[in-house]
């Protein structure tokens, strides 16, 4: 029996330590560039990593001896204490390109990580489907899209983490997570440049395909753009640490504010312009509200207009979805609609509940988004609004015009708080164009001071309407409340919120919504 586990221990030493190849792994320690395995111990606490699937191989003869685990490594561990399941691909194996059994193997850890309703997070650096094993029928029929992940309703948590040139399916993977970071130098994209110069004849370099500042940007597709591994490692664990392990559990609270963090709060009301038309950045607004230190923007290049993230207050994790005036007014447009969806998504399926923080003139006009499916979108993120499940709170800043004061979250739409600044307007549109378009007429029968007179009193006598307290008259604004005592009684909401009754997983809307 010594002779079998010593037989054992040298096998698995031998797979870890060369991999696809001893000479392969000094190349990327050569390169600055970690392996898969140093990845995972990167992300992991120290000596958690329990490795699953070590001599897994491919299934093509004259590749079994050197495609150790064929392109594909994970298995279990902690994250400050926490188990979750991870993998990735290892580009010392035939450029971590997917193939039948690596393709099973992560397939494998999936299921499991499901089962034990722990997080699973997942390297992505592959060079796409493996070429010959899946070219014929026989190969593309068991390279199946992973039609678990597909299905799996946001029932745990998942993240991607893209190191490296990431093409076909540690793509897909981020496509179907709920947190991609995203380090700098790595390319995230469906195909590779070669793929497309050989297709259609298109050149196009790594980066301005698929680099960072293209996603991060442009087109939305991560959450986070980093410039080294250890920040990518480090923003996992933050983003870990505010959610629960799983659907049908709670996310750890963290420390309870000091009590002078209960008291009046006069440097809130300080950040914001009382001009309607002045900016701010909300940013700023959402780090002085929440739990010193605990606000974790998400999308922070993307739809700057709208901002979204994680914080605690009062050490209970939530998420914050807040217009910014100080990019494009803080207007919603299309990209501000996905970026709104995919929070609440986020937080409908793992129980956070959501603070909105509204200072909004509208949805943006004009041809340009019309084309880019405006109406869709608005739509679609009043849609999912009224599916929400988790419970909201929203405050009126300063201002919510038109439809896109509904979309922020009202407690017509839902809200279980719906609280106002008593300076806040709120209309179907900003009072100085309502008037203009509403008494162009009129005002064009007076000349001169006469007309700019006349209109100065209609614009005052519009701007009374739009008093919260109008609202606040027919109990469609809870309570008008002191800028001072927001925090506070935020804070003393979500502590009543926490003995609430947690929906099941299948009885949240948002957990079925599509991932992108």
């Amino acid at each position: 029996m010594s002779d079998i586990r010593d037989d054992l221990k040298r096998r698995a030493e031998l797979i870890r330590r060369d991999m696809g190849g001893a000479g392969r792994v000094e190349t990327l320690r050569a390169e600055g560039k970690p392996t898969i395995r140093e990845h995972i111990d990167g992300l992991l606490d120290e000596g958690s990593f329990r490795e699953l699937g070590t001599f897994s191989r491919s299934l093509r003869v004259e590749d079994r001896t050197s495609t150790p685990g064929d392109g594909k490594i994970g298995g279990e561990g902690l994250v400050q204490g926490r188990p979750i399941a991870v993998a990735g691909d290892d580009i010392t194996v035939k450029r971590g390109s997917s193939s039948i059994v690596g393709s099973r193997k992560t397939s494998r850890l999936y299921q499991r990580a499901l089962e034990m309703g722990i997080p699973y997070i997942y390297f992505g650096e592959t060079g796409g489907g493996r070429i010959p094993d899946l070219i014929g029928s026989e190969g593309i029929s068991e390279a199946l899209p992973s039609p678990d992940i597909a299905a799996r309703r946001r029932k745990i948590p998942m993240a991607t983490i893209i190191v490296g040139q990431s093409f076909g399916g540690s793509s897909f993977q981020s496509a179907f997570s709920d947190y991609t970071v995203q380090v700098r130098g790595s390319v995230l994209a469906v195909t590779s440049p070669r793929v497309f110069e050989i297709a259609t004849g298109e050149i196009i370099g790594f980066e301005e395909l698929g680099g960072v500042d293209v996603h991060a940007k442009l087109t939305g597709q991560i959450d986070l753009g980093v410039d080294t591994y250890e920040e990518a490692y480090d923003s996992v664990r933050r983003w870990l640490s505010y959610l629960p392990s799983n659907a049908w559990s709670v996310a750890p609270r963290g420390e309870a504010m000091a009590r002078g963090r209960w008291d009046r709060d006069e440097s809130l009301a300080a950040l914001v312009p009382e001009a309607r038309r002045r900016g701010y950045d909300m940013r700023k607004f959402c780090a002085a509200l929440l739990d010193p230190d605990s606000f974790f923007e998400l999308q922070p290049k993307f739809a700057r207009n709208l901002t979204t993230g994680l914080g605690r207050l009062d050490g209970w994790p939530v998420a914050v979805i807040a217009n910014n005036p100080m990019f494009s007014a803080g207007v919603l447009n299309p990209d501000a609609c996905d970026k709104a969806i995919r929070m609440m998504c986020l937080a409908d399926a793992f129980n956070l509940p959501l603070i909105w923080l509204m200072d909004v003139p509208g949805f943006m006009v004009g041809r340009k988004v019309e084309h880019e499916r405006m109406l869709f979108k608005a739509i679609r993120m009043v849609e999912a609004l009224c599916n929400l499940s988790t419970p909201s709170l929203s405050v009126v800043l300063r201002k919510g015009f038109g439809l896109a004061y509904q979309a922020m979250n009202t407690s017509g739409m839902g809200a279980v708080g719906f609280y106002a600044w008593p300076g806040a307007e709120i209309g179907f549109m900003d009072p100085d164009v309502g008037v203009n378009v509403a008494y162009a007429s009129r005002l064009e029968e007076l000349d001169g001071d006469d007309r700019e007179r006349e209109r100065q009193h209609l614009i005052e006598e519009v701007g009374e309407a739009t008093s919260p307290y109008e609202a606040a008259g027919t109990m469609r604004i809870d309570e008008v409340i002191d800028p001072a005592d927001t925090r506070r009684i935020l804070a003393e909401d979500l502590g009543r919120l926490a003995t609430r009754k947690i929906p099941r997983p299948e009885d949240r809307p948002l957990s079925y919504w599509p991932t992108c």
